[in-house]
């Protein structure tokens, strides 16, 4: 019972993660076969240097805000995303050499490497955007927008009104002597 409510938890956690705009989860390592596995791992190795480039783009966007504390959140996820990329290209030439020689258990390690760095670099890539603070901003330069301004409205500008005639009245003297 506790592991079934444990699994339903995990499970619904994962699902609220990809709803929040999360990484996605990588490919099911045992569901992709051998012959996949070169060209799944290549075509990740290609969307990691696409958010290399993201992120380097928005390292200059921070730089040319002269954000201090943009600029150093940026540059943390580009130097995970590098070191992230580094670490899959190594583990794509061991999996080409797994496959080669057909050593399953091998290329199942180094398929997983590059599947877990690619969602880790996703990962990163949102963190970048949230460090420049426009994720939530994204917009396509086509976008318009038309406003209706309901007809029951009072006419004019309600921060403008007519003041009140002034009154003018003689105060008493300060002093009775005077």
């Amino acid at each position: 019972m506790f592991i079934s409510i444990r699994k339903t938890f995990l499970g619904a956690l994962l699902v609220s993660g990809l709803a929040l705009g999360q990484a996605p989860t990588p490919p099911d390592e045992t569901k992709v076969p051998d012959s996949e596995k070169a060209k799944v791992s290549a075509d990740a190795l290609t969307r990691m240097r696409g958010a290399l480039k993201d992120v380097l783009g928005k390292l200059e966007e921070a730089r040319n805000t002269k954000d201090v504390v943009k600029l150093n959140c940026v540059n943390e996820k580009l130097t995970q995303i590098k070191g992230l990329l580094r670490i899959s290209e190594t583990a794509d030439v061991q999996l080409q050499e797994s496959l080669a020689v057909n050593n399953t258990q091998s290329s199942d390690h180094e398929f997983r490497k590059v599947s877990i760095a690619r969602t880790k670099v996703d990962q990163m890539r949102l963190e970048a955007e949230q460090c420049i603070g426009q994720l939530a901003f994204r917009a396509d330069e086509n976008l318009s927008v038309e406003v209706e301004e309901p007809k029951e409205l009072p006419k004019g500008d309600p921060t403008i009104f007519d003041l009140p005639p002034a009154v003018f009245m003689s105060l008493p003297p300060a002093s009775p002597t005077l």
